[in-house]
C-alpha cells in the first residue's frame, strides 16, 4: 500500500529546512523550496526549476505541493465571489473574495461547520466536522484565481478560529513571515467569539487585527444568542483585552450584528458604553441575513443609524458593515457546506 505524500504548502523555513536534509539535499534547498511555494505559487514539484531534476524526484517521492483548485464558484451581482474548495480530510469549505474599490478581502474558513452553534449563524446549525490544517486555510489563497488582487484577508468565515488556534497561527505565521507571503499583521484580522485560554494565548502569539464577536452586551441574552458566553463572558473577555495595547499598529474591533427588539434598544447601546469604557476599539454593525428555524429577524436602515449614532455620540467609534453577496449565501452568518454534502450523497446514491 502506497504511503501517502505529505503537504509542503502549510510548512515553515526551519521545517522545510527540515525536508531538505532529511532528503540528503542542503539547508538552503529548504528556502528555495519555501520560495517557490509562497511567492511563486508552483502548483507542483517539478516546476522549481532551480533545483536539480534528481533533488526534484526526490522530493516529489515523498512530498507534494498540496494545493487544490475550488471546485465552484458563485457570483453575485454586486461582485463578490463565493468558492468552494476541497479539504484534505475530503470535506469542503466555503471561502468568500470580496472587491471593492481599492480593497479586495478574503473572508476564510477556519473549520468544517463549528461547535459555537450561535443561534443565528448557518454554519453552526451545521454542526462540527472538523478542523481545517494549515494546508487547508493556506490553500484557500493559495489557489484563488484572484490571489494576486487580495489586500485583506479576515478570518470570518466557517469556524472558530480560536478553535483551531495551532493552525490559525501556522496559517498566520506564514502569511506574515519574510519566508512566506510577507503580509503585514495589520492586513489580517482574525475573529472570535472569545475561547477561554486561547484567545489569550493568540493575543500573545500574533499581532494580526482582533474582532470579537459581541451581538450583546449583557450576559443572560449573550449567552441565549452564543453559548460560548457560558465558557467566557463578554465582560471576561473585555477584562482580557484591556490588558493589550490597541492605540497603534493593532486594531480592535467588535462585531454586532443587529436583531429587531432584541439586542437594538438605547439600553443596549448604553450597556455597549459602559461595557468598553477605557478601551481603544471600534463596533462594526452587521445587518441579520435570515436563516431557517430561528425566531431572529433584522431591523431596518434608519434603525441601524440610529444604534450607530448613538454609540459614536457616546464615545465609541461604529461603523454599519455593507452587506455584500447576500443573493449567492455568502454574507455574514450564511455560510454552510451541509447542503453540498447532502448533494454529494445524493449522487453517490445514483
Amino acid at each position: 500500500m502506497e504511503t501517502a505524500k505529505k503537504n509542503l504548502l502549510g510548512m515553515t523555513l526551519g521545517e522545510l529546512k527540515e525536508v531538505a536534509k532529511s532528503l540528503g539535499m542542503p539547508a538552503f534547498t529548504g528556502g528555495q523550496i519555501a520560495k517557490w511555494l509562497y511567492t511563486q505559487h508552483v502548483r507542483s514539484i517539478d516546476e522549481m526549476t532551480n533545483i536539480s531534476k534528481a533533488n526534484r524526484e526526490k522530493l516529489a517521492a515523498a512530498y507534494a505541493v498540496g494545493c487544490k483548485d475550488p471546485t465552484d464558484a458563485q457570483y453575485s451581482k454586486d461582485g463578490t465571489v463565493k468558492y468552494l474548495f476541497p479539504t484534505e480530510s475530503g470535506k469542503f469549505v466555503e471561502t468568500v473574495y470580496i472587491p471593492e474599490d481599492d480593497r479586495a478581502t478574503l473572508c476564510v474558513s477556519s473549520q468544517v461547520g463549528c461547535k459555537m452553534n450561535c443561534l443565528f449563524c448557518q454554519t453552526g446549525k451545521q454542526g462540527f466536522e472538523g478542523s481545517l490544517t494549515a494546508t487547508d486555510i493556506l490553500n484557500q489563497v493559495y489557489s484563488l484565481p484572484e490571489r494576486d488582487k487580495l489586500t485583506n484577508i479576515v478570518f470570518m468565515g466557517q469556524g472558530e478560529p480560536m478553535d483551531n488556534l495551532d493552525n490559525v497561527l501556522r496559517a498566520t505565521e506564514i502569511l506574515t513571515a519574510g519566508f512566506g507571503y510577507g503580509w503585514s499583521p495589520k492586513r489580517i484580522t482574525v475573529s472570535s467569539v472569545g475561547v477561554k485560554g486561547k484567545l489569550k494565548r493568540f493575543l500573545e502569539e500574533s499581532d494580526c487585527h482582533v474582532a470579537i464577536s459581541m451581538h450583546s452586551p449583557l450576559h443572560e441574552q449573550r449567552s441565549e444568542l452564543m453559548p460560548a458566553e457560558r465558557g467566557m463572558s463578554i465582560e471576561s473577555i473585555v477584562g482580557l483585552l484591556a490588558n493589550y495595547d490597541f492605540s497603534h499598529q493593532r486594531r480592535l474591533s467588535f462585531e454586532y450584528i443587529v436583531f429587531k427588539g432584541v439586542n437594538d434598544s438605547e439600553a443596549h447601546a448604553k450597556a455597549i458604553v459602559r461595557l468598553l469604557k477605557g478601551l481603544d476599539c471600534r463596533i462594526n454593525l452587521i445587518r441579520f441575513h435570515p436563516i431557517p428555524n430561528t425566531p431572529l429577524q433584522g431591523v431596518d436602515d434608519r434603525k441601524m443609524e440610529e444604534f450607530r449614532n448613538y454609540l459614536t455620540q457616546h464615545g465609541v467609534f461604529t461603523t454599519i458593515r455593507a452587506s455584500r453577496g447576500q443573493d449567492i449565501f455568502a454574507a455574514c452568518g450564511l455560510l454552510s457546506t451541509a447542503k453540498e454534502k447532502e448533494e454529494r450523497k445524493g449522487n453517490v446514491k445514483e
